[in-house]
């Protein structure tokens, strides 16, 4: 029996409507690989997000890219639980003129899925994400909801 996260995400900057976005889950498992002598830190995970431009399409691509992590968080607070519940997990957070997250924050009153755990682990994920640098030198909110759920 296989589960699987099949997040459905929408991305909004500043006042701009939510973007539909395709789904970013994936059934593929990696290869066995023996683990290197010093474990590399998280962000230098393959994405050089230096040579993106910063857009909606580039923020979904970086956090597409980090959907195994979302996805972890999921399964180790949700389903390990045995809490099989689907739903809403909304996220806000700023990306700053140097392309780092500040203040990310899971929004509670939109969101449907309440476990303490889960929230934290989407924060840590999304506080450790680096995003293109905006060319305007500004910070930008971004809203970014998750509809997460199992599949088995």
């Amino acid at each position: 029996m296989k589960r699987a996260l099949l997040p459905v995400l929408f991305l909004s900057l500043g006042l701009a409507s939510p973007l539909a976005l395709a789904q970013g889950g994936s059934k593929k498992k990696a290869a066995a690989t023996p683990a290197p002598a010093t474990p590399a830190p998280k962000k230098d995970d393959g994405l050089d997000v230096s040579r993106l431009p910063f857009t909606p399409d580039s923020i979904r691509q970086v956090i597409a890219h980090h959907m195994p992590r979302i996805q972890e968080c999921y399964e180790d607070h949700m389903v390990e639980k045995d809490k099989k519940v689907e739903g809403l997990l909304r996220t806000t957070f700023t990306i700053t003129a140097e392309g780092t997250v500040r203040s990310a924050k899971i929004d509670k009153h939109g969101s449907t899925l309440k476990d303490a755990g889960l929230n934290d682990c989407v924060v840590a994920v999304l506080s450790s994400l680096d995003f293109p640098k905006p060319p305007d030198g500004r910070d930008h909110p971004i809203e970014y909801p998750f509809n997460l759920k199992a599949i088995e």
